[in-house]
């Protein structure tokens, strides 16, 4: 595998190194070793499967706060959508600051995610189905989200989403007080 960082601290772009021969190919979805030569995750807890019917579904943008803060590794099996991280880091320099990436079933390309990042995407195709690993158990009560269209975000969608769950339309504006509240 090969791991790039992106320009918000401890996110990485990750890409497959298919060996192939007449058969097709195969390549490693995580290793453990490769993982933490990066200091990445080591330990999945859980292995989450989402399919989205239609072009413009948005998903997102959902995180954790502490203690249980996840990391994830989102991956794109069919169709294609654009992955989006926003840094929700209270101490980080890059503290609101996104990164997206086009995530497909043809580039195989995957994302990590750090704790303390915000995450979501949209998709850019109909039957687009994502797989993500991650490193905690869900826990509503530490669930938080940021709204995609928050101006304080400014995050350049490629269109505007055609379905969207209320809860994820209805986040508030960011707060502070409410989004990195650490209880």
């Amino acid at each position: 595998m090969k791991f790039t960082e992106t320009p918000l601290r401890g996110a990485y772009v990750i890409e497959l190194e298919p060996r192939g021969d007449d058969r097709g190919w195969f390549s490693r979805f995580f290793c453990e070793r490769e993982f933490a030569q990066h200091q990445l995750c080591n330990k999945i807890v859980q292995i989450n499967n989402s399919f989205s019917k239609f072009k413009g579904t948005l998903r997102g943008l959902h995180y954790q706060l502490p203690p249980k803060a996840e990391d994830k590794v989102v991956r794109c099996l069919r169709g294609a959508f654009l992955d989006v991280i926003v840094d929700v880091r209270p101490d980080s320099p890059t503290l609101l600051q996104h990164f997206s990436i086009e995530l497909t079933g043809d580039n195989r390309k995957m994302l990590f995610v750090p704790k303390g990042f915000a995450h979501g995407f949209l998709t850019l195709t109909d039957d687009s189905e994502a797989l993500y690993l991650a490193t905690e158990f869900y826990a509503a009560e530490q669930e938080r989200g940021l709204r995609y269209n928050d101006p304080k975000l400014a995050i350049p969608w490629p269109f505007e989403p055609v379905v969207i769950s209320d809860k994820d339309r209805l986040h508030p504006d960011f707060d502070p007080t409410f989004h990195l509240n650490q209880r």
